[in-house]
């Protein structure tokens, strides 16, 4: 009898019990899958394009950034078309403290080229050497069929006066690219800057990542291979965490202290961010 009793006021209680509120999101990042919808992006040497592994390596690092607690964006979650002002322009909509273009490497000479390796860039109105202009150069391709290069330069120069979050940037470019050479053991080509559209107009801290060389033989079959996608996400992660753990995202947009559990997600339309 009172066993029971006691039950009863023990649900009684719950059941009045105010919700509990959701966690809040610690830091919100902007994931940016290279190409998307007409544009493939590079190809490998069995056809693989750049613009689907870009896709299954945001997903993946998606779900890491999530456990950090992270509210995380994707600039497409399909095979649709996006603009390279749109995915600078989804970051700051978005309040976001870092923006993470994800890309993967061709070499002059495409499909079949011996070059192999990470490069990391964050902005610059100069690139670092002439290959970092090369690489910029074919990202760019897109916006210069539409638009007058000058004023992607002008653009660019006006981010620029933004010193803090170029800083930040910069910091963020070695963190990431540290984590990626030691998480997959590939040649480390170095952190670069270089004039990429996708980056002006961005409001924080931002890089470009070129995962690899789709173009090489053996390189280029293991980026599709979902244990060297893992790896890649995993590493990002983990740079991303080293960063803040440095004091990156500390004082913008929705970013906190300590690393929580994930935050939920959900899809938009096709042609908006995806969350």
């Amino acid at each position: 009898m009172i066993a029971a009793f006691a039950t009863a006021l023990v649900g009684a209680l719950l059941l009045g019990a105010p919700a509990k509120a959701p966690a809040q999101p610690t830091f919100v990042v902007v994931l940016d899958p290279g190409h998307g919808g007409e544009k493939d992006g590079a190809l490998s040497v069995d056809g693989r394009r750049e613009k689907d592994i870009t896709l299954q390596i945001a997903r993946l690092l998606k779900k890491r950034l999530e456990k950090q607690g992270a509210r995380v964006v994707l600039t497409r979650a399909g095979d649709v078309t996006v603009d390279l002002p749109r995915r600078a322009a989804i970051a700051n909509a978005e309040e976001a403290d870092l923006f993470v273009s994800l890309h993967l490497n061709s070499a002059p000479g495409g499909p079949g080229s011996k070059a192999r390796g990470i490069e990391t860039y964050f902005l610059s109105a100069d690139a670092t050497d002439a290959a970092a202009s090369a690489v910029a150069a074919r990202e760019n391709a897109d916006r210069f069929r539409t638009s007058d290069p000058a004023d992607m330069v002008e653009g660019i120069l006006d981010d620029l006066e933004d010193q803090a979050n170029l800083a930040e940037s910069s910091r963020l470019a070695q963190a990431i690219h540290g984590a990626l050479v030691r998480g997959t053991r590939a040649p480390d080509r170095g952190v670069k800057q270089a004039p990429f559209h996708v980056l002006a107009g961005a409001r924080m801290a931002a890089v470009l990542l070129e995962l690899g060389f789709v173009s090489h033989p053996e390189e280029g079959k293991e980026l599709a291979r979902p244990a060297r996608q893992e790896a890649i996400a995993g590493a990002i992660a983990a740079g991303i965490s080293a960063w803040r753990t440095a004091g990156g995202a500390a004082s913008g947009g929705a970013a906190g202290g300590a690393e929580g559990s994930g935050a939920g997600s959900s899809q938009a339309s096709p042609t908006a961010a995806a969350r």
